[in-house]
């Protein structure tokens, strides 16, 4: 497996101006630089498309939901962690504890300019009927950076208009923040969790197939205990590498 990191426009690996190209009204660069770095992975002939997956956590979460609007054709499977898919209406909020303190990052969609900008890449609203890949959506219940409901609400409009088969699931952590699980133990096993959905979406495994579970999945108890993907990733086979680029903020 490859491992790659995209340094897109929002950051600052170029300097100063990389990263006012992507805040703004320049925000969408961002995400067709994500983009730009997954068809070079392909063109390059690391890769292909379907068996490579993105992941994002927070604003890097936000940048998955609009890559999957945009090109969901280019990943397998996509990893969104916390991710900040309501911009739109929170942004409209400036009794939300947070939003004015954004305004520098996206602009007060109060201004006409700014709505418009919002609008055409918020994860949310642009939802559209078609096929995406495999995507694996978590939140906090004690997030206050990113409310619970924004991935639930996000979940729930995929599930009703995304067209074809493919999983979209969300893992809720009944006991945490934005940080995710903080203990060590918790923690990783959110990070196995998700390390064995990159694993099942790719068939890169060599589990001996199980018998199912005899009994129904709980919900995840208050210590952030996560849904298992055992008996999934147990009837997969082993197949050539992949590659996973990855982003955050």
């Amino acid at each position: 497996m490859t491992f790659a990191i995209a340094h897109v426009r929002g950051g600052q690996e170029l300097g100063r101006s990389w990263y006012e190209e992507g805040k703004l009204l320049n925000k969408r660069n961002t995400f067709t630089d994500f983009i730009a770095c997954s068809e070079h992975l392909i063109d390059a002939g690391y890769t292909a498309a379907d068996r490579l997956v993105a992941t994002g956590g927070s604003a890097g979460g936000l940048l998955m939901g609009a890559v999957a609007n945009m090109r969901p054709d280019l990943y397998a499977g996509i990893r969104a962690q916390v991710p900040f898919v309501d911009i739109l209406r929170v942004m409209l909020d400036p009794g939300l504890p947070l939003t004015t303190g954004e305004y520098v990052e996206w602009g007060n969609p109060a201004e006409p300019a700014y709505y418009d900008s919002i609008a055409s890449y918020d994860p949310y609203v642009n939802v559209t009927a078609q096929a995406y890949p495999h995507m694996l959506i978590t939140g906090g219940l004690e997030d206050d950076q990113v409310p619970y409901w924004q991935p639930a609400k996000w979940t729930a409009k995929l599930r009703a208009t995304a067209t074809g088969d493919n999983l979209i699931l969300l893992r809720m952590n009944m006991g945490a923040g934005h940080g995710g699980a903080a203990a060590r133990d918790p923690y990783l096993e959110e990070l196995a969790h998700d390390m064995a959905f990159v694993l099942m979406v790719l068939d890169l495994t060599e589990v001996e197939p199980v018998a199912p579970v005899a009994t129904p999945v709980a919900t995840p108890a208050a210590s952030g205990s996560c849904l298992p993907f055992a008996s999934m990733v147990a009837r997969r086979r082993r197949t050539p590498s992949r590659a996973v680029p990855r982003t955050g903020r």
